[in-house]
């Protein structure tokens, strides 16, 4: 017999986040539609986009089939969050209406650094 356990409405864990709204014009190539859409995915343990982390390598995208490949790296081979960011990059991709199947391919080749990284998140955590 199956029992009903009413959430508290300060349990975070059980609340799905609506997914972030991407701003992007319609005339915008299917890459950078993608590119934006990765946008809103963040590493857990930094407050920085991961394409401005510069953890994203390529973005390509194949109109006749409609399948993103995504080449990405993460901060380090043990990194916590490596079950995690690539399915977050497939789903973020997967939004966008042109594309219906994505592969990510990870990759440590060549190591991620933090001269990777956009000016802008630089700035952002004090690397400046």
């Amino acid at each position: 017999m199956n029992t009903f356990v009413p959430l508290k409405l300060d349990d975070k864990e059980n609340h799905i986040k609506p997914a972030p709204v991407i701003n992007i014009p319609d005339s915008a190539s299917v890459e950078d539609k993608i590119i934006a859409a990765i946008k809103t995915v963040f590493d857990p343990e930094i407050p920085v986009d991961i394409y401005a982390l510069g953890l994203i390598y390529s973005v390509k995208y194949d109109a006749e089939s409609q399948k993103a490949e995504i080449v990405m790296t993460l901060t380090s081979p043990g990194c916590f969050a490596a079950g995690m960011i690539p399915g977050q990059v497939e789903q973020a991709a997967l939004r966008i209406a042109e594309v219906n199947s994505v592969h990510v391919e990870l990759t440590f080749d060549p190591p991620w650094d933090k001269e990777m990284m956009s000016e802008a998140a630089k700035l952002e955590l004090g690397f400046w």
